[in-house]
């Protein structure tokens, strides 16, 4: 997959796209619903296939003291719309110069002359340009007059509910993976860097892998079961592991973080790019009486993570 951080210097062959607009946090059902238009339209007209997408996220831009809400970090979301058959990723910079363009200037500079995209593919309640003053039938009424073709898609349903990247946040802060996981159309991850800790895990006989959650809605904290997917380095592959996100409350005030224990694993990992799904919600974080009982909790963590994951 082809990435631009900005919408000049496309090359040619990148240009006259058919591409799916927002944020995608998350990728779920709802997106991907937007995304398989713009993939028809690609297959008929044989051109590719792009998503036009924003970072920071304009609510980070507005409002950069809010409480974390992201589902993904961009890692993880260009490794999950790759998978997806995606052929370009603009990655566009929300910045003062994009939150000034009105409407017009959005649908001349940026989809017309800058990406040049052939068609576009929004929901049904898309905003754009300066204080979202611009509605997806304005973008309609500019893709005729600019020679870009423009479909809208309504909010997608699940049950009685829109999928929405809401909804999906408030069911990982219960707990409840498996239910954001319908609405994703793929189970949750948490993707990065793995990093240096203070190796407790390791004395305690679970050395695990340790990520930054940092910036990102985290999960009810807690232990999960969770299928780990290595992603660069020798070790390449799938696993089986459970994993702990939170402060870790046995050895004081910490950073929130999610540590990996991976089953039947040997090696190195520090530097290494892993991607963790969340599987099952296996109870939440506990301080313990001593670290002989913190220890046979983990031994029965790992015991029903194991059950789960091999049933």
């Amino acid at each position: 997959m082809e990435t631009y951080s900005h919408w000049t210097g496309i090359k040619p062959e990148d240009r006259g796209a058919s591409a799916a607009i927002g944020n995608f946090d998350g990728v779920h059902r709802g997106h991907q619903a937007v995304l398989d238009i713009a993939r028809a339209y690609a297959t008929d007209k044989a051109c590719k296939l792009g998503v036009v997408t924003f970072d920071p996220h304009p609510r980070e831009f507005f409002a950069p003291d809010a409480p974390p809400f992201r589902l993904m970090n961009p890692e993880a979301k260009s490794n999950r719309l790759a998978k997806l058959g995606v052929d370009v990723l603009y990655q566009l910079p929300f910045d003062q110069v994009m939150v000034g363009f009105t409407p017009e200037d959005f649908a001349r500079t940026v989809i017309c002359e800058g990406l040049g995209l052939r068609h576009v593919v929004v929901g049904e309640d898309f905003c754009f340009g300066k204080g979202r003053q611009g509605t997806a039938q304005d973008l309609v009424t500019f893709g005729a007059a600019m020679g870009f073709d423009v479909t809208l898609v309504p909010l997608l349903n699940t049950g009685d509910s829109a999928i929405s990247s809401t909804a999906i946040r408030t069911a990982l802060g219960a707990g409840r993976p498996q239910d954001a996981a319908d609405m994703l159309g793929h189970l949750h991850r948490i993707e990065g860097e793995v990093l240096h800790g203070d190796k407790r895990g390791r004395d305690l006989g679970f050395p695990t892998a340790n990520m930054a959650i940092s910036g990102m809605h985290p999960p009810r904290f807690g232990v999960y079961a969770v299928r780990v997917d290595v992603l660069t380095g020798p070790h390449k592959g799938s696993y089986h592991g459970a994993a702990s996100v939170g402060v870790r409350p046995m050895f004081g005030v910490n950073t929130p973080n999610c540590e990996t224990y991976l089953f039947d694993f040997k090696g190195d990992l520090y530097g290494e790019h892993i991607s963790v799904a969340l599987v099952e919600f296996l109870r939440p974080e506990v301080k313990f009486d001593s670290i002989e009982a913190l220890i046979t909790q983990m031994n029965a963590d790992c015991d029903k993570a194991r059950d789960i994951l091999n049933g």
